[in-house]
């Protein structure tokens, strides 16, 4: 055990960060849960397959992570991070409690879940960056890659069990019970802040005020290229790869016409390969701006299978490529981005890296909807794939251009 706490599971020997993982843990299953019954929902209770539909749930849900950018970044570097935490959980859990109700009394429409998406993204815009900076507050800068990967990992783990146990709900007592767990699990969280060491926190520096502090961390990213080509990178990744719901359900339903248990068993099987990805990261001592280059082709590579899987099971094993790749990328950025930067800058860049790969999502969500919906779900497969080749190329041209960013990354 002790080689262990060294090691993978490092970080955990921070109390805050500890309870913090177990209350992220519960409601983080909860998340994943709604994650499911709402594309249930909006696929086959509100509409007839409608791909277009559920890609402007899934757009509403992010547009406000690249909308609020000039705010949410500057509230994480400013304000209390802890409090704005709890702020934000209480009213995502508020939102998931409303639609369950809903959905539960049977009078849910279409535009119930545009709204409440709208509303629930605006609350997660602002949580996003102080959820991944608070990290640092929670460990230090020595532990900070670990404790992200550990962070990733316990989303993964609920990735395992949350649209198994949605599945299970669905067919039994209804979409709107799943939801309505979702709400509750926010409670967790809530908690786990209320009984935090607040001595134990190592407390960032903060920026002054100042209404140019979007403009000032857009500046402080142009200036370094490593920073550039990765936000370059999420931004084709993110509009065009990111949204797994959106392939998932559309390849579940209308290829391979599964039921509710076999929809949420394939996010399921996609967190074995995400899980895998996480725990390799968090044995990895400093984060490679290389390793962006190699996660991104084989994510290419995992779409590709995926969308040309002849079957229900050679899908889901593509996803566990896909789970991998994903999950590796994700957490290379996240640590190689604040690794990179100053103590007062994280919140901006961190709303930056948030912004432009859920944001792009937002933006890419109603083309591959509409691209599923005409051409087919294997052809919006297809172009999540060229994306990620895209991206590769991206780190590539980076790498052999400019050499030097091998020694400037940490």
């Amino acid at each position: 055990m002790t080689n262990s706490m060294s090691g993978t599971f490092r970080s955990l020997r921070s109390f805050n960060f500890c309870l913090w993982t177990a209350g992220a843990l519960v409601s983080n299953v909860g998340t994943w849960m709604q994650r499911i019954a709402q594309d249930w929902l909006v696929l086959t209770q509100l509409t007839r397959h409608d791909a277009s539909a559920l890609g402007v749930v899934t757009s509403l849900q992010f547009a406000p992570q690249l909308l609020l950018l000039p705010w949410t970044g500057s509230a994480a570097d400013r304000l209390n991070q802890r409090r704005l935490l709890m702020f934000t959980q209480a009213a995502m859990g508020l939102f998931a409690l409303f639609l369950g109700v809903l959905t539960v009394e049977g009078v849910v429409r279409l535009w119930h879940v545009y709204l409440l998406a709208l509303l629930s993204g605006s609350a997660a815009a602002l949580d996003a960056p102080v959820r991944q900076t608070f990290v640092a507050e929670m460990v230090g800068d020595a532990d900070l890659p670990n404790a992200v990967a550990l962070n990733s990992t316990s989303f993964t783990a609920a990735q395992m069990i949350g649209p198994a146990v949605a599945g299970l709900l669905i067919a039994k007592v209804g979409t709107g019970w799943a939801i309505l767990l979702n709400g509750l699990s926010f409670g967790a969280v809530l908690v786990s802040m209320a009984f935090f060491r607040l001595s134990e926190l190592r407390i960032s520096v903060r920026a002054h005020g100042s209404t140019s502090g979007f403009r000032e961390g857009l500046r402080y990213v142009w200036k370094q290229r490593h920073l550039r080509a990765t936000l370059v990178m999420l931004l084709l990744i993110g509009t065009f790869s990111f949204n797994f719901p959106l392939f998932t359900s559309t390849m579940a339903v209308s290829v391979f016409h599964c039921d509710a248990r076999r929809f949420g068993l394939l996010t399921s099987i996609m967190a074995v390969g995400t899980i895998s990805g996480a725990l390799f990261a968090a044995r990895q001592e400093r984060p490679r701006f290389a390793s962006l280059r190699v996660s991104a082709a084989l994510l290419g590579v995992g779409c590709t299978l995926a969308g040309l899987a002849p079957g229900y099971w050679w899908f889901a094993a593509a996803l566990v490529i896909v789970g991998a790749a994903a999950m590796t990328f994700t957490n290379c950025t996240n640590s190689l981005m604040q690794l990179s930067i100053e103590p007062s800058m994280r919140g901006r860049v961190m709303a930056l890296r948030v912004g432009i790969a859920l944001g792009g999502m937002a933006l890419g969500a109603p083309i591959l909807g509409w691209i599923a919906n005409h051409c087919g779900p294997r052809w919006s497969l297809g172009g999540a794939a060229v994306a990620d080749f895209l991206a590769a190329l991206v780190a590539v041209f980076v790498l052999v251009r400019h050499q030097k960013i091998l020694a400037q990354s940490p």
